[in-house]
């Protein structure tokens, strides 16, 4: 059975002046995107600058959400590492909180082999009972998990059950799902490309643009399996210009930015993000508008 199907929110971690975690602000953050109909909550990954989160905070992050959440939706705990051992680590404190599943990227800087990858996401996976995402972002991590890796560990560890593929190489995911013979859920990683790889047999998207248009999002898959695709398509279309604000700096710095103007109070970011070009925010902010969310 899925994690979950739909549109499940890559969740912003909020930040006090002084560089704390806001948890008051991350606890209001949860509500409003249960309220807009989020299917699943994906805390510290990218999006939630879990690069920049000690141990301590990331897991403390993501007991909050887990405790917040309780059990209204999935929730998806971002626990990869470059580091075996670290990802175990952080892997199997989430599962003691309870987390429903985990998102595990691939190992960044270090680059590992094809073979490499499979021994680092089978060590992960055997150390918990919660099902694992992959999650492939070569553009941030130099590391591309190839298709027959991913039909692997999907066929041979039980628990690794999907992939979030935001590689942006649609042949490459039509390779994927052309051979998973039904044993890979996927996961769009890329908001403009939720319809393509719905059509491929995904199953949903872990999504940027969910931070600040949840009920849009939810919409553009559940429109898509009650089989309105020409709606779900049109829903596609008419978000492009946002998704494309939001990632005309890298993330999460535009959407950081976009849920200040909404008036959410995120705060800042964690260096070496730093906040975005005037100009870039004011095409965000006409994006926005143009959207209806401003």
């Amino acid at each position: 059975m899925a994690v979950f199907t739909g549109a499940g929110v890559a969740i912003v971690t909020p930040f006090k002046e002084n560089g704390e975690v806001n948890y008051e602000k991350f606890g209001e953050l949860i509500e409003d995107q249960i309220a807009g109909g989020t299917d699943a909550i994906i805390v510290c990954g990218t999006t939630g600058e879990s690069s920049t989160l000690d141990h301590e905070e990331h897991l403390a992050v993501i007991k909050y959400c887990i405790e917040k959440v309780a059990g209204r939706i999935p929730v998806v705990a971002g626990t990869g590492s470059n580091c075996t051992e670290t990802a175990v680590y952080l892997s199997t404190e989430a599962e003691k909180y309870g987390a429903d599943a985990l998102l595990l990227v691939t190992p960044y800087y270090n680059k590992a082999t094809q073979n490499g990858l499979f021994k680092h996401y089978k060590t992960i996976a055997d150390s918990v009972k919660i099902p694992c995402i992959l999650y492939n972002v070569p553009s941030r991590t130099g590391c591309n998990i190839a298709p027959e890796t991913v039909v692997r560990l999907c066929s041979e560890v039980e628990n690794i059950v999907g992939v979030k593929e935001a590689s942006g190489n649609i042949s490459q995911i039509v390779k994927l799902m052309s051979i998973a013979d039904g044993k890979v859920d996927l996961y769009s990683g890329n908001d403009d490309q939720i319809v393509p790889l719905l059509a491929l047999g995904g199953i949903g998207v872990i999504s940027v643009l969910s931070n600040v248009a949840p009920r849009q999002t939810h919409d553009i898959c559940e429109k898509f399996f009650n089989g309105d695709v020409a709606g779900s398509c049109a829903e596609q279309l008419r978000a492009i210009p946002l998704c494309n604000a939001l990632f005309c700096e890298v993330n999460p710095i535009p959407v950081k930015k976009a849920l200040n103007l909404m008036g959410k109070e995120v705060g800042a970011l964690r260096a070496p993000l730093t906040e975005m070009e005037e100009e870039n925010a004011a095409k965000l902010e006409k994006a926005m508008k143009e959207y209806g969310i401003l």
